[in-house]
Order: C-alpha cells, then structure tokens, then sequence
C-alpha cells in the first residue's frame, strides 16, 4: 500500500517518468494519495480487460514495480521479463516470495504484530493494554522497504548499463522488520512520538507532508496530480523517442 510508492516516489525525485496504475473502482485513501503520488502521474487500467495496454506500457519502460501478492501478475496473464527482456522488476511484498507465507496477503501493521514489533512498543508505552495496538507511529516498515527497494533498483540499472541484462529486485517488509530490529544501537526508550518539526515539513493544499528524504531535494517535483487524470502512456522526449 505505501512501499511501492513509497519506492517510485524517490525514483521520480531523482528524473524518473514515473505513471501510476491503478485498478477502477479501487480508489486510495484521500491524503495517502496525495502523499505518496507527489511527482508522479497516475492513470487508470483494469487488467482483466485492458492487458495489452498494460503490456504495450511494459514494452516501452526500464522499470516496473509492483506491491501485488507474489505471482499475481503472472496468473494474469503479465510475463514482464518476456514482454521487455532488459526489464528492472522491482516486487515488494510483505512475507517475501518463499516460505510458509509467501502467498498472504499482508500490510505493515500486521507485520509489526508478527515481527514482535507490536510487543515492544506496546511494553514501552503503558497506556495500551492490548498488544495489537501497540505500533511504531509511523508505517515504518513500508517507508523503510520503499527506500531499499528504490535503493536496490538503481544498483539494477547501473549493473544494466553495464552488462545489458535485467534485474529481479525483491523486498519484503518481514525482512525489513527482522532488520529493523537486530539493527545496532537499536533503543527501547525512545521518546514518545511527537508532531515533526516544521523544518521538515511541508505543505501542498491542505496535506502537510515531510519533505524529501534526500536532502539536496526541498520538494518533490509537483503535487500529486488528480487521481486517474493521465493517459496509459510514456512521455515522449525530445529526441521523439518515449
């Protein structure tokens, strides 16, 4: 939900033509969006019945990362390495793709409560009773998943253009969390959450969002656009190609 474009949010910061694809009828959450898309375009497809838009898309990008269930594109129908062979895949899902539950669904949150996360801070802050209320304040596990995976496809496209070949790029939010906390210096008593410093911040509208985590950056390149209001297709570029 937030990983992916948590992901394709920073690719965008740094040049990227980056088209959001959603599904109809399934639209985000208001401020999320409008967060997460900043530099970004977004359009809509459905992929039971506009794949070969979906693919034509596929045909002409350097990179495409998903947030879907391991094989979900796949039992579409959607064979991305086939489609554009020199493809960077970047796949973030939240138990990773082997394992006992490498086919689940799942969000931050509820890795928090299987990562023990939950616990933790559930102990630090005596006002809660129950253990699954007990979360970091932010989706942290997204946000962190989002960076790395961003992180791990430029190294794909810098091994690309040196080799030509493709790159699988895979994050997992329950590896994330793993990290996370076998991390060194890792403290239990932090502060309390508090609202952010109004240095790193700022405001598009009436969303109050951080301002970019690269700090050569004070913004990202524009606001997020409206919901679906792109077309299916790339930018063309000067030189006429897209």
């Amino acid at each position: 939900m937030i990983a992916g474009p948590v992901a394709t949010r920073a690719l965008a910061l740094l040049g990227a033509d980056v088209l959001r694809i959603d599904a109809p009828g399934l639209p985000e959450i208001d401020w999320q969006f409008l967060d997460t898309c900043q530099g970004k375009r977004s359009t809509v497809v459905d992929l039971r019945t506009d794949l070969p838009v979906f693919h034509e898309l596929i045909s002409n990008t350097d990179i495409i990362i998903t947030g879907y269930r391991p094989g979900a594109l796949e039992r579409l129908g959607t064979h991305a390495r086939e489609i554009r062979p020199g493809i960077v895949y970047g796949r973030v899902s939240a138990w990773g793709e082997h394992g006992p539950w490498g086919d689940r669904r799942g969000f931050d949150s509820i890795v928090q409560a299987a990562s023990g996360i939950s616990l933790i801070e559930v102990a630090h802050d005596n006002s809660q009773r129950e253990p699954f209320v007990g979360a970091l304040p932010a989706q942290a596990l997204d946000h962190a998943s989002g960076y790395l995976l961003a992180a791990g496809v430029l190294d794909a496209l810098s091994a690309r253009s040196l080799d030509g070949f493709g790159r699988d790029v895979r994050v997992a939010l329950a590896r994330t969390a793993s990290w996370l906390l076998t991390a060194p210096g890792r403290r239990t008593d932090h502060p309390q959450p508090a609202i952010p410093d109004v240095r790193y911040a700022i405001s598009h509208g009436s969303v109050r969002t951080a301002v970019p985590v690269l700090a050569e950056y004070p913004d990202h390149p524009w606001p997020a656009p409206g919901y679906g209001s792109s077309t299916p297709a790339w930018k063309v570029r000067p030189d006429g190609s897209s």
